[in-house]
């Protein structure tokens, strides 16, 4: 780590070398804030600390600059490499940034195997290790899903082989597998079964396929289609008719985008606001649109459009696989000569960047900037629906009961089955939404048998007094260790009183609610301070309070099968002396329930296969116990 305070900027600036390469600026705890290429290093770092006009954001990152390094390289292609190196590492908070990092499939065909295979892949030919083994690749394509049906369909048609035998070595070497077997494989792993021209023209099939050339399969497939049929064949003729509609499916999916111009190409726009960006990218294949997605980008404010999509080229193309001939940009980047430059070595062929004025191809970059500001205002009122939701219903909720806020809100619930095993639930919401992190359960220690208050008023003692304890809190984490500005419980004046009486003995004073609900157990109002407040049921407020009644009582139940389970299904029963896992088997059987259990008679439950006398006065008198 450097010494910044040691480091004198003006001095360390007269050093800086008049020669292309990368500059990264660093705060005062090490952190790299921003990474820059230059032709000339001495006149752009120089830029940054004179007296010019600069955006704010610049502005800014230079108040945080404590001391500079650099990388000199023998050329600008050099440094821009280094450069896209160094931000998709480092991730430097004044660098425009991509937000997401993502990895698209594609399908690769081994064509330089004597017996190719069709296969998924994550790289393409732009991977040193893709472009040495000559295979081909199709794409990129944006779901993963979409291109396994593919890779399955065309296999279906065409019976090539999915394994990883070296053939033709491996001939006869083993015998084939169940894919041969069921006539889904050529299997040219055994002997006589096909020939390697025969399978190299369902290879061909299958590329004329991926190339969307549609017009032999369809034909092939239409004319065994009839054939079957012909020759009564019906099942055999269903199978191909199924895989013609699949074929036809497919073909249409595939818009021609420019019948007469059948190139790879990718067509790149944007749209901003504020800090915001989202960039649209169509994957445009053998003159067809094979797919699209969007990226989103931050820290793109005071950036130009043409700024923005120069560092989006950059970035995007630094880690996906597959670069095209020609890439359509909405407007012309400044460094369009040596991006080009960069892109064709690692392409291994020409690449042009390309800024369309007119026609299709024009109409087709103000469709894609079209879907970026769609995409960039869409989730912007989707983020104000999620914020009234959320933010806005605990809002709410504060001004109907008269609180100042319930930023924090922790809700409480008991669940037992006939007694056994009681849980508590803690769930946790912090500004409308659940903190699951927070959410803890507890297992009923003191209480015997199904009494709710009594569990309740145990949760809620271990909960404070964990929180009072000084010497344990900090160990405990933020759920214990945190006051909750409100807190809820799953019932009305009787749980709430509860919490009341805990929070009283203990000192404490946090406001305590109840949620209330109707005879259709749903949720009707908040008792708070003794007086029932009515909620409309169609605010958000009521239903961020359903809400939060659903997941305490969802988490408690959870928790109480989860033990259920890890008992192995305990019952009440099993307490009982002389009732055996046979015998309480038989009492569920024969009653269906606890309740008819207990109200059954001695003569009753004797009755019962495996039961005797005795037996049934043990459950006949440990249910009195209970009563008393």
């Amino acid at each position: 780590m450097v010494e910044f305070d040691k480091f004198d900027i003006e001095e360390n600036l007269a050093l800086l070398p008049k020669r292309p390469g990368v500059y990264i600026m660093h705060a005062s705890d090490d952190e790299i804030i921003y990474v820059g290429k230059a032709i000339n290093l001495f006149n752009r770092v120089h830029s940054y600390f004179r007296n010019t006009k600069k955006s704010p954001k610049i502005q800014k990152m230079v108040t945080h600059i404590k001391y500079f390094e650099y990388i000199v390289t023998d050329s600008e292609l050099e440094a821009l490499v280094l450069e896209s190196n160094l931000i998709k590492k480092h991730r430097p908070k004044y660098n425009t940034m991509l937000k997401d990092d993502k990895s698209y499939p594609y399908i690769k065909v081994t064509t330089e195997e004597k017996y190719p295979r069709i296969l998924f892949s994550r790289k393409a030919g732009g991977d040193t290790s893709a472009r040495k083994s000559k295979s081909k690749y199709f794409g990129p394509y944006t779901s993963a899903w979409g291109v396994r049906d593919t890779i399955e369909l065309i296999n279906k048609i065409y019976k090539l082989r999915t394994c990883n035998r070296v053939l033709p070595r491996d001939i006869d070497k083993v015998r084939p597998c169940l894919k041969y077997d069921i006539k889904m494989c050529q299997g040219p792993c055994k002997a006589g079964c096909t020939t390697e021209e025969k399978y190299r023209e369902s290879v061909e099939g299958a590329l004329d396929f991926l190339n969307g050339n549609y017009k032999p399969i369809l034909k092939m497939l239409e004319d065994k289609m009839t054939e079957a049929s012909l020759d009564m064949r019906y099942e055999e003729a269903i199978e191909w008719r199924d895989l013609l509609n699949s074929v036809k499916s497919v073909a249409q999916k595939q818009k021609i985008t420019a019948a007469s111009d059948a190139q790879d190409r990718d067509v790149i726009a944007s749209y901003s606001e504020g800090e915001e960006a989202v960039v649209q990218i169509f994957f445009v294949r053998n003159g067809r649109l094979v797919g699209r997605d969007h990226h989103y980008m931050t820290g793109v404010e005071d950036y130009t459009k043409s700024e923005i999509l120069d560092s989006f080229v950059k970035q995007f193309y630094a880690g996906t696989p597959f670069i095209p001939k020609e890439i359509m940009l909405e407007e012309e980047i400044e460094e369009k000569e040596v991006i080009e430059e960069w892109l064709t070595g690692k392409r291994g062929a020409k690449v042009s960047l390309l800024n369309p004025k007119r026609g299709i191809k024009e109409r087709l970059v103000q469709l894609a900037r079209k879907n970026a500001e769609l995409i960039l205002t869409t989730d912007k009122e989707k983020l104000r629906k999620e914020e009234s939701r959320t933010i806005g219903a605990s809002a709410e909720l504060a001004a109907l009961i008269g609180l100042e806020s319930t930023k924090r809100i922790e809700s409480y619930d008991i669940s037992n089955i006939s007694g056994f095993e009681s849980v508590g639930s803690m769930v946790v919401f912090e500004n409308g939404r659940p903190k699951k992190s927070d959410y803890r359960k507890f297992r009923i220690k003191s209480v015997i048998g199904p009494n709710d208050y009594a569990s309740m008023e145990e949760v809620l003692t271990r909960r404070f007094e964990r929180l009072l304890n000084s010497s344990e809190t900090e160990t405990l984490g933020d759920s214990f260790s945190t006051y909750p500005d409100l807190i809820l419980m799953d019932g009305g004046k009787g749980q709430v009183n509860i919490a009341l009486d805990v929070l009283a003995k203990l000192g404490l004073d946090i406001p305590v609610a109840g949620m209330v609900k109707d005879d259709n157990h749903r949720t009707r109002g908040i008792y708070f301070e003794n007086v029932e407040q009515p909620v409309d049921s169609h605010s958000e407020c009521f239903k961020l309070v359903t809400r939060i009644q659903d997941e305490t009582h969802r988490f408690a139940i959870t928790y109480h099968r989860s033990l259920h389970s890890s008992t192995q299904l305990h019952s009440i029963l099993d307490d009982i002396q002389g009732i055996g896992e046979a015998r309480r088997k038989a009492l569920m059987k024969t009653f269906g329930s606890i309740e008819a259990i207990k109200n059954a008679t001695i003569e009753e439950l004797s009755a019962v296969d495996g039961m005797n006398m005795r037996a049934a006065e043990a459950v006949v008198d440990f249910f009195n116990e209970q009563k008393q």
